[in-house]
């Protein structure tokens, strides 16, 4: 977004849905982002903030759900999610080990906004995303600071830049650059319009795996590129998903379950190293952390709809990991370590991609 050059403006359209305004998770009304970028030789790290709704998200929780594809991660929040169905918090992204950080900074933002958290009510359950930047950044600084998440909130936009910025700057995708992506699908159903948004992590793959609408783009690559790539898959991805269709958090699980079909399509194979965690939400109803004394009311669309919706996660998915490659740029870190921008890659070698 904000005049990157994205999948569909080389020509190619992924899948049949159409997107929203921004073809971005903000799509879905009250969704905003943020970034904090730190890139400075071996600092090339950040935070990415996804806030729910405009409101309290603690005093106005949102149905949402979890999924594991591969547990090689270490995502905070999901526990409760799984056990209680709601959201309370915005979402954070950010370096593997800097989710003790970024879950004290959240804490703390949280206890600001709500002073009855400890005294008059229960606690927050702060959700925290992680992926592994330690090629391009090093890690063990733990550069991250409470004021960086705290920025990324304050931050927080419809409008937002993808690929080498925020929680993404570190990040490998298909042994290439690698980053932040977004994407979104709206489809009609007999009782209104609505839209799924995908936000994701990029951090994971083998270049000769990489799969763009169908072309083995990646093996291109590998034969033009001539050198010794690492052919060895320790990233991960993280992929957030936002809705305002009207679900149960059963219905939402098995929605963003079905975004493994668009990881898939663009090549991944789900390693042994690569942690694919799953975070999705439903803005449709908000759930009041006060009892309001009666019976709450959630409404929830019918099993045959659900294809739809599926369908939409999916395209919606490939689309964002398709766009956190093409917009990213190329960044040198720590120890001289580097990739390459993919776009850099296909000017370089005359590919056109449609």
């Amino acid at each position: 977004m904000r005049h990157q050059k994205r999948i569909h403006d080389y020509g190619i359209k992924i899948g049949r849905l159409e997107t929203g305004r921004y073809n971005a998770i903000t799509d879905v009304e009250g969704v905003t982002v943020g970034h904090v970028t730190l890139s400075d030789q071996s600092m090339q790290t950040g935070v990415t903030a996804i806030l729910p709704h405009t409101g309290n998200t603690f005093k106005e929780k949102l149905i949402a759900s979890s999924h594991i594809i591969n547990g090689f991660g270490k995502t905070m929040g999901t526990i409760q999610m799984q056990e209680l169905g709601v959201l309370e918090t915005p979402i954070i992204l950010t370096n593997t080990l800097s989710i003790g950080t970024a879950a004290d900074a959240l804490i703390q933002y949280m206890l600001e906004q709500n002073p009855e958290i400890g005294r008059s009510t229960g606690t927050v359950n702060p959700v925290i995303g992680e992926c592994n930047d330690m090629f391009l950044n090093d890690v063990r600084a733990q550069f991250i600071e409470k004021e960086h998440v705290f920025q990324a909130i304050h931050n927080a936009s419809t409008e937002f830049e993808e690929g080498s910025v925020g929680a993404g700057t570190g990040m490998l995708c298909y042994s290439l650059k690698g980053g932040i992506g977004t994407a979104s699908r709206q489809f009609q159903l007999a009782h209104g319009e609505y839209t799924i948004g995908v936000l994701v992590l990029s951090n994971f793959g083998i270049l000769s795996d990489l799969m763009m609408n169908g072309r083995a783009i990646g093996q291109e690559l590998k034969e033009e590129l001539l050198q010794s790539w690492e052919e060895r898959d320790k990233g991960s991805i993280m992929i957030i998903v936002a809705t305002d269709l009207p679900v149960s958090e059963r219905q939402l699980n098995r929605i963003i379950k079905r975004s493994v079909a668009g990881l898939s399509r663009t090549g991944s194979i789900i390693t042994h190293g690569s942690g694919e965690v799953i975070i999705g939400f439903s803005t449709a109803t908000k759930i009041p952390h006060d009892n309001p004394n009666h019976c709450l009311t959630i409404p929830a669309i019918h099993e045959e709809d659900m294809d739809t919706a599926f369908r939409a996660v999916g395209e919606a998915v490939e689309e964002s990991v398709l766009n956190s490659l093409v917009t990213a740029t190329h960044v040198i870190g720590r120890d001289g370590n580097e990739r390459p921008a993919f776009k850099d890659l296909i000017q370089e070698f005359n590919i056109r991609l449609a």
